[in-house]
């Protein structure tokens, strides 16, 4: 009898790490999941960090886990994905000498503010692609330039978290291509570190390992080190790059050339797959960003604003004890436009005071308030949309919907209503790891191209059109 043959991918979430076993038509045999956290910075209890060492161990316990049911099993990749911009300095033998800065932490804030005085910001905007966003790796590094200018010289290179976990199974020095593309420091016409913006803040371009793109074999798991973490099964199995997840999370999705799609969660992420990211000063202004894509030809203009968080706000305002049947039963029965009752939900993202919910007299409930809340966030993926159509020089036929947002029935009609395009909802659950499964699979000989691997996953959709209330929305829109 053949044994039955998988790849191993290894997920670091900001909230979960998990290890899927991944057979060759996208289905997930087996998994397991533990708990991420930052740790608060020895400089200050605000500040956040990751601990590479405990993450890692979670991920070879998740391994471990994942596997212990298995029988007369192979796995012949392994690939990692994880959050974008975080990483850390290494020396010589891959271990951080500083501990990994979190995209949560507040410290780069005050150096983005700053910037300018080291590079224009619109300068560094149209050479990276990458908006200008506090977390981005240039702040990290700018800050410990400098407050520890002695851990710099010092450095062996720097390594994107995803390949200081690479290193831990490999020994081998890689940037992955999808993760540098988050940092703000490369060049998005090349795919390489740029020249100008490294010179501008002071860093030189020796730090960063040579770019892999995806697919590409990092390296192998020596004997030894499949001993040391007790995972024998491992031995000599290629690490195939892959990196960032939401480049992977847009491919597993089955978005193609000019496909936009939606990644609804916390916040909203909205991008596409085209070969154009031409980004104007107002773009940038607008939030919007471009980095590079799981594929060497291709770019993904994108555009991110908080989107379920402003619900959950909602939800813990308002519908205290309730659960979310019971919200959309509510807002189910109020009409397009929720009689009158607006809101201006930007507050909840950016801190500020200006935001409202406008409308409230006698007769309306917290129902038109949430109703009204799902209609703001749709009309700003409704002008996000159009922003991502001008940037990209596409124009969109449908949206992909994926992540936790796609759940919610009301919301996925009010969107297919208000854009008056069809909603396709990927049966996918794992979109990310499944993505870089494909890449994985191709990287160890499986597959002849990624594309190839992602027609024997047999990705299908449940579709919501625009139904009777578009008219209503297109009148409101009048």
């Amino acid at each position: 009898m053949t044994a039955a043959e998988y790849v191993l991918c290894l997920d670091c979430g900001a909230t979960n790490v998990r290890a899927m076993l991944v057979d060759r038509v996208g289905n997930i045999i087996s998994k397991a999941s533990q708990p991420n956290a930052t740790f608060p910075g020895e400089e200050s209890s605000d500040y956040h960090i990751w601990d590479d060492e405990r993450i890692f161990q979670q991920l070879i316990d998740c391994t471990k886990e994942a596997i212990a049911t298995l029988k007369d099993y192979t796995i012949k990749a392994v690939t990692i994905t994880t959050f974008g911009v975080d990483g850390a300095l290494v020396d010589a033998q891959g271990k951080p000498i500083y501990p990994v800065i979190s995209w949560k932490c507040p410290r780069t804030a005050e150096i983005m503010a700053e910037i300018g005085s080291r590079i224009p910001q619109e300068t560094l905007n149209q050479i990276s692609g990458i908006g200008a966003f506090s977390f981005n790796t240039i702040y990290k590094l700018i800050w410990l330039k400098d407050h520890r200018p002695d851990l710099l010289q010092k450095a062996h290179s720097w390594l994107f978290i995803s390949n200081l976990l690479a290193h831990k199974l490999t020994g081998q020095f890689t940037t992955d291509k999808t993760m540098a593309g988050t940092s703000q420091l490369t060049d998005l016409k090349t795919g390489t570190f740029s020249d100008e913006i490294l010179n501008a803040i002071g860093i030189s371009p020796s730090l960063f390992p040579n770019i892999v793109e995806a697919g590409e074999t990092i390296g192998h798991i020596s004997d030894q080190t499949a001993q040391q973490l007790d995972l024998p099964q491992l031995a000599n199995i290629p690490v195939i790059s892959t990196g960032h997840d939401t480049q992977f999370a847009i491919f597993g999705s089955g978005a193609k050339e000019n496909q936009a799609v939606l990644s609804s969660g916390t916040w909203e992420i909205l991008m596409a797959r085209s070969r154009e990211a031409c980004l104007t000063p107002e773009d940038y202004n607008d939030g919007a960003t471009a980095e590079f894509d799981s594929q060497i030809d291709l770019r993904n203009p994108g555009l991110q604003w908080i989107g379920s968080g402003i619900i959950e706000w909602v939800k813990d305002t308002c519908f205290r004890g309730e659960n979310y049947d019971t919200m959309d039963d509510e807002a189910a029965i109020i009409p397009p436009g929720s009689e009158g009752v607006t809101v201006v939900p930007e507050f909840l993202a950016s801190g500020t005071t200006h935001g409202s919910i406008n409308g409230l007299i006698l007769g309306r409930t917290r129902g038109h308030i949430y109703r009204a809340t799902l209609e703001a966030l749709t009309y700003k993926l409704k002008s996000r949309l159009k922003r991502l159509e001008h940037i990209g020089h596409f124009k969109a036929e449908n949206l992909i919907l994926v992540g936790g947002g796609a759940k919610n029935n009301i919301w996925t009609q009010m969107r297919a209503d208000i854009l008056g395009l069809p909603i396709m909802i990927s049966t996918v659950t794992e979109s990310t790891v499944l993505g870089a499964s494909m890449f994985a699979w191709t990287g160890a000989g499986i597959y002849p191209s990624p594309e190839s691997a992602r027609d024997a996953f047999n990705i299908s959709y449940k579709t919501f059109t625009p139904g009777k209330q578009q008219i209503a929305y297109s009148q409101l829109a009048q």
